[in-house]
């Protein structure tokens, strides 16, 4: 598969404008991206922005950045983004309700959310960076068990983006049992293709069209 078609491309940041979203959907045209990533609230222009003359998903993210919003946010969110036209959803933890061990919360918002996503493709961030190796398992091992069908590793929004480490520990622990997203900090073609070799499927990046030419980029995501 081309690099390409690894690429969410990504545009999160809280100022981002429509002008802004629809340069990304011409990009993500140009360079034959799988997707763009867009906050829920320019879903709908996204889907404008990208017509129907070509193959470009949209993804949108849910709860983000922080997750510590209650699951019937989460639920409305993804519901109306999905009335948008998102084609997939990226959606974050409750990191606390994980770190109070609170598991059967964690999984039963997944599971909601999955239900809801139907035959959407559902991304769980775990948001790595605030985890031990132990909760980096677990929170693996609960999106398994709520059959999500990626698990992410994050929001490009905490104190670090992903790892090898930590991918490496996510892919033994889901086991085949779902595909992996690796996000934040990816800048570069040599970066990504680590992250291809490592196991992964999708990678979020703003730095896309950096990494399929092959130069550099001084975007952070």
């Amino acid at each position: 598969m081309d690099i390409n078609q690894y690429i969410d491309h990504t545009l999160l940041k809280p100022t981002a404008t429509l002008a802004d979203i629809e340069k990304l959907c011409q990009e993500a045209i140009a360079y034959n991206f799988f997707s763009v990533c867009v906050n829920s609230a320019f879903v709908k222009s996204a889907k404008e922005f990208l017509f129907s003359k070509n193959n470009v998903k949209i993804c949108s993210v849910i709860g983000f950045p922080l997750g510590a919003m209650s699951t019937e946010a989460k639920l409305a969110e993804l519901t109306q983004a999905k009335i948008d036209g998102a084609h997939e959803f990226d959606m974050v933890i409750n990191l606390g309700w994980l770190k109070s061990g609170k598991y059967d919360l964690v999984k039963e918002e997944i599971v909601k959310l999955k239900l809801a996503a139907g035959n959407s493709i559902l991304k769980v961030i775990i948001e790595t960076c605030y985890l031990s190796e132990y909760e980096i398992v677990n929170a693996s091992k609960l999106a398994v068990e709520a059959e999500a069908d990626f698990v992410k590793t994050s929001t490009g929004f905490g104190t670090g983006g992903a790892t090898l480490e930590a991918i490496n520990l996510m892919k033994k622990t889901v086991d085949g049992k779902a595909k992996l997203k690796a996000s934040g900090g990816i800048r570069d073609l040599k970066t990504a293709k680590k992250y291809i070799d490592a196991g992964v499927s999708r990678i979020g990046t703003s730095n896309g069209i950096a990494i399929v030419t092959g130069t550099s980029s001084l975007n952070t995501y």
